[in-house]
C-alpha cells in the first residue's frame, strides 16, 4: 500500500469528514478509497456508447490566475464537442458553468477531465447520455443536404 499527500480547502475536507460519520468510516483513508473506488467502478459505465450528449456542471474560482481565460480556449478549441455553456455568478468569488457537449464518447470525457482538474475548479459533474449518431436526409427546405441526428 502506497502513502499519498494531498491538499484539500477546509470546506472540502469537513465535507469529507461529514461522510465519514455519515457511512461510519474509521479513518479519512478509508472514506477516499471509497470514493475513488466509487468513481472509477461508474466510469465504464458511462463509456457504454461510442457517443454521447453530456452536461458538464462545475463551479469555479474566477479569482484563480487566467482560469477563466484557459476554460474558453478549452472550449474553443473542442468547438466541435462544445454546443453552449452558461456561466452564473454565485458569489464575488465563484461561477457556476453548465456545458451541454456531444461527441464520442472517449472525447467528451477527456475535455471535461481537462476542465474539471484545473486548479481552481470544484464540485464538477459530468453526466452522460448514449446515443447513436445516424447520417440522414430529409426536408428541411430546398437546399436539404445529409447530416447526423443523433438517437438516444
Amino acid at each position: 500500500m502506497q502513502r499519498i499527500t494531498i491538499t484539500i480547502d477546509d470546506e472540502l475536507l469537513t465535507s469529507v469528514d461529514d461522510l465519514m460519520v455519515e457511512r461510519g468510516y474509521t479513518s479519512r483513508s478509508e472514506a477516499f478509497r471509497d470514493l475513488v473506488r466509487e468513481h472509477l467502478v461508474r466510469q465504464p459505465l458511462e463509456q457504454v456508447g461510442k457517443h454521447c450528449v453530456a452536461t458538464l456542471t462545475y463551479v469555479y474560482d474566477h479569482a484563480t490566475r487566467d482560469l477563466a481565460r484557459r476554460i474558453t480556449h478549452a472550449h474553443h478549441n473542442r468547438h466541435d464537442l462544445s454546443v453552449a455553456s452558461m456561466r452564473v455568478h454565485l458569489d464575488h468569488e465563484s461561477l457556476l458553468e453548465a456545458s451541454v457537449l456531444r461527441g464520442r464518447t472517449e472525447d467528451v470525457m477527456n475535455f471535461a477531465d481537462g476542465i474539471t482538474s484545473q486548479r481552481g475548479v470544484r464540485f464538477a459533474k459530468l453526466h452522460t447520455i448514449p446515443v447513436r449518431v445516424e447520417r440522414a436526409r430529409h426536408h428541411h427546405g430546398d437546399a436539404a443536404e445529409r447530416h447526423d441526428h443523433l438517437h438516444v
